[in-house]
């Protein structure tokens, strides 16, 4: 995790360092605030990383020089099978906005429809982990 923080904590002087210039230089304001949506989210993402890193006190053996490849032997992790959400969520996203354009009883389809798959997602393998 810890490698991971820092490869977004460069992503995120990399934004800072070329908004700052294109800030300076530029007279339009679109990708101004390109650049500082792209710093605020990589250094979002970079905070994360090292709090997790943190948390759990450099547990993970590829984020210690010392560890030796046996410890990061075992069961990685819950990966979920196949799921229809995000295809879900994708038609819902779709719907909204064309209801933003169209009509606006779309956008209340569309809005449920992304409910739905929101709900799916949170709710879909809750009972995962109860033995």
């Amino acid at each position: 995790m810890k490698a991971e923080g820092w490869l977004f904590a460069v992503m995120t002087a990399f934004f800072a360092v070329t908004g700052l210039v294109y800030g300076l230089w530029a007279r339009e304001p679109a990708g101004k605030a390109i650049l500082t949506v792209a710093f605020l989210m990589s250094g979002l993402v970079a905070l994360f990383w090292f709090v997790q890193y943190r948390r759990s006190g450099g547990g993970r053996a590829q984020d210690r020089e010392e560890a030796e490849i046996a410890e990061a032997a075992g069961p990685v992790g819950f990966f979920p099978a196949r799921s229809g959400y995000p295809v879900l969520a994708a038609v819902g996203v779709t719907v909204f906005a064309l209801g933003l354009v169209f009509a606006r009883w779309l956008i209340v389809v569309g809005a449920l429809v992304l409910a739905l798959a929101v709900a799916g997602f949170i709710f879909q393998y809750r009972d995962h982990g109860a033995g």
